[in-house]
């Protein structure tokens, strides 16, 4: 078998719906045949308790450089959400990073900002995630 291509993610997801994330993580990991590395920013990250916003935005920028691909939870809030519109902007104008969108469980719309930024727009399965996200790196 030849070996698996590790891709490097953020994952890029409000704190307050940190539900969501972990799943979501959960699914990946449970894939077979899909390696990655996690470059996400999860609530209990010492980066989450940076001193300034000038320094958070440095943090996560440094992370986005590692990566292959961004993920965003994409539910109405991240519209309205000032992190993930700096996300967006860090991945496409710093890096030109692929965007993958996942739409939230159930949901019949999904946040304007983040579909018209994506490359890729995934359901909330699992194959369609994995699908998304191997068809931009």
């Amino acid at each position: 078998m030849p070996l698996l291509k590790t891709r490097n993610i953020f994952i890029s997801h409000s704190w307050a719906y940190g539900d969501a994330y972990e799943k979501l993580v959960e699914m990946m990991d449970e894939t077979p045949n899909f390696t990655y590395k996690n470059y996400s920013v999860p609530k209990n990250d010492p980066i989450h308790d940076a001193d300034n916003a000038t320094q958070l935005y440095e943090a996560i920028k440094n992370k986005v450089a590692l990566t292959h691909v961004v993920v965003i939870m994409a539910g109405k809030y991240a519209t309205y959400s000032k992190w993930i519109n700096k996300e967006i902007k860090i991945a496409k104008e710093d890096f030109d990073k692929p965007i993958v969108a996942v739409c939230p469980w159930g949901a019949k719309q999904i946040s304007s900002v983040v579909q018209d930024a994506a490359d890729e727009i995934a359901k909330w399965n699992t194959d369609s995630i994995i699908k998304a996200i191997r068809a931009v790196c």
